[in-house]
């Protein structure tokens, strides 16, 4: 795993904290890089890099993720362009938002 994905898995720990607000599981798949998985379904909250069934996946080019994360990219965009492929319950990507917006 690359210190890239590393580092952003240690930054959405922060971004999550103790109740992420999510509800369920999401994986962020990053096109054969690596994973970030988060429970928002345990207490509380965890953030890893394990590549466990998820209730939502999200897969997109580590590239992109940093643009979205940075809010050079919006999600929106990326997903009508094909940047980022949602799979499972979109609700739960809808949630994203809050986590993915702090700055």
């Amino acid at each position: 795993m690359s210190d890239e994905i590393t580092q952003i898995t240690d930054e959405l720990r922060k971004r999550v904290g103790a109740n992420s607000g999510l509800g369920a599981t999401l994986k962020f798949n990053f096109n054969g890089a690596g994973f970030i998985y988060i429970d928002g379904k345990a207490t509380p909250n965890t953030v890893s890099n394990d590549d466990k069934p998820a209730d939502c996946t999200i897969k997109v080019a580590l590239a992109d993720f940093k643009n979205l994360a940075d809010g050079k990219l919006d999600a929106t965009t990326a997903f009508m362009m094909g940047k980022l492929k949602v799979e499972g319950n979109m609700a739960v990507a809808m949630k994203l938002q809050p986590i993915l917006g702090q700055q």
